[in-house]
């Protein structure tokens, strides 16, 4: 029976990201997907600042082409002005979920990951080294792989999560959506909606030449349509019944209805099955907050697991993922249940939408909601500490110059995947010997830091586990618990290190 270290089931961007992050990190992958083709489909349309600064931490944006970010944010439908942070919160606006697949399917060619497509998983069995997973291909034939973890990276109605046994907390859908995506029209382009008395909008998205989005919120819609009995004709017909144009002869490329459920795995592991993206977290379709979501988790995972399956991760590191992700997971559904609400609801709304514009006119306001969209207000407990950077990922744009003088982003030195200890100032205690896959650098700031940051250990996923000063436990402890045993310093005092060492 062949074995593997991770197999990763679903090669949506969720799935083919985790692979990625696996791989960097030095584990045996292969990726499972029960599709003989990808689907063309992309019923997400960009993501947001954070995850798009996770694909640029692993220099992933230019594969993606022409990016466009969005200059204005909203919540719910309510605009505010993203120009008067202090941080640029802007998200990648447009761009189809296709082109994102494909982008991290050649980064995963390069990377050598072998992806099965026609293989569904029917079975997994977990047995005390590992998980055996049963697979059937595009012709009936059976086979059965054995990996030390599986990953469900399966989407919503997850067939890992169900294998598993993991129980879910749901929301029960209350009304219905109709989307499509077609050419041979010209359509009047509503990015974000175009409210509709009665709870009803419309939305209508250029996404290329010739070629449209359009969505269909009607609260008269079943609240659980079957995607497998829809037609385009039934989306026309909304359509028209909406805004009274017709889109009749329009050419269809695709299109699927979906209710409003929503649901939370209780648990994001269970053993050695970990549940990733849609199969953690499912949501309605909104701003692409699951994609975004998802393609974080991977990356919180990825280097986690690969510590694991390789054996250098510290005891409790893969319980981590649960401990972090899960809260997110959470609060992503309360902030989509209520955007929903605001973005959806009928005419009562109304008092509720003009004080939300009136008080993210307000920069505190703005910058609460901003980071909730965007995901730069994602804060872990790392350690105790109080320097205002500690938990939240580092500003990846942010510039250094090394000692030979060349100059580099932070996001540039993570693109290997390991982790990054930066010393700036007067050097720390450090470590006799630092853990694999923990890279330092000495360096000078480019701007300098306010507050000051004379040292700063980062995680591979680009968030701050450890400031100098700032940080209350010392940079062993910190080592020890995030990358594994380093050997303290010998009593001599500090070990100056020079450039990039390891």
């Amino acid at each position: 029976m062949k074995r593997t270290d991770v197999m990763v089931v679903g090669a949506g961007p969720v799935g083919l990201m985790l692979a990625g992050e696996l791989r960097l990190g030095g584990a045996d992958v292969v990726v499972c997907e029960r599709t003989p083709r990808p689907s063309g489909e992309s019923r997400a349309l960009g993501f947001n600042r954070r995850a798009a600064e996770s694909l640029g931490q692993r220099g992933l944006l230019p594969r993606l082409g022409e990016i466009r970010w969005g200059p204005m944010g909203h919540f719910g439908g309510v605009r505010f002005d993203l120009g008067m942070l202090d941080e640029d919160h802007s998200g990648v606006l447009g761009l189809s979920q296709a082109r994102t697949e494909e982008a991290l399917a050649g980064w995963l060619a390069d990377l050598g990951v072998p992806v099965l497509r026609g293989h569904e998983v029917t079975a997994l069995h977990e047995t005390p080294e590992g998980v055996v997973v049963s697979l059937t291909d595009a012709d009936g034939g059976t086979r059965t792989r054995e990996a030390a973890y599986v990953a469900g990276c399966d989407g919503a109605g997850s067939t890992v999560r169900a294998l598993a046994g993991v129980p879910v907390s749901g929301w029960e859908p209350t009304r219905g959506m109709y989307t499509a995506e077609i050419t041979g029209v010209a359509l009047r382009p509503r990015p974000i909606g175009e409210r509709l008395p009665g709870g009803r909008m419309v939305v209508c998205t250029p996404v290329g030449k010739g070629r449209y989005r359009v969505v269909v919120h009607d609260p008269s819609l079943p609240a659980r349509p079957d995607p497998a009995t829809l037609t385009f004709a039934d989306v026309a017909a909304a359509w028209q019944r909406l805004t009274g144009e017709s889109i009749d002869d329009a050419q269809p490329q695709w299109w699927w209805a979906c209710g409003n459920s929503a649901a939370l795995a209780d648990e994001y592991r269970r053993g050695r099955v970990l549940l990733v993206g849609d199969a953690a977290h499912e949501i309605p379709p909104l701003a692409a907050w699951g994609l975004s979501a998802g393609l974080q988790d991977a990356v919180n995972l990825g280097w986690k697991l690969a510590a694991t399956v390789t054996g250098r991760a510290p005891e409790g590191l893969l319980d981590t993922y649960h401990a972090e992700r899960h809260p997110v997971g959470r609060e992503l559904i309360r902030n989509a249940r209520a955007a929903s609400k605001v973005y959806l609801g009928d005419d009562a709304m109304d008092p509720v939408r003009e004080v939300m514009g009136e008080l993210l006119a307000h920069k505190d306001a703005a910058e609460q909601v901003a980071g909730i969209v965007s995901g730069l207000g994602i804060r872990y407990e790392v350690g105790k500490g109080d320097h205002p950077l500690l938990g939240l990922r580092m500003p990846p744009e942010r510039e250094l110059t090394l000692a030979d003088g060349t100059r580099t982003s932070v996001a540039g030195l993570l693109h290997t995947g390991h982790g990054l200890l930066i010393t700036t100032g007067p050097t720390p205690s450090l470590p006799h010997r630092l853990p694999a896959h923990l890279d330092h650098i000495t360096a000078t700031w480019t701007t300098p830091t306010e507050p000051a940051l004379d040292a700063v250990l980062i995680r591979p996923d680009g968030y701050i586990a450890w400031t100098s000063p700032g940080t209350t436990d010392d940079l062993t402890h910190a080592i020890n618990r995030w990358f594994g045993t380093a050997q303290r310093p010998p009593s001599g005092g500090p070990v100056a290190v020079c450039g990039l060492d390891r």
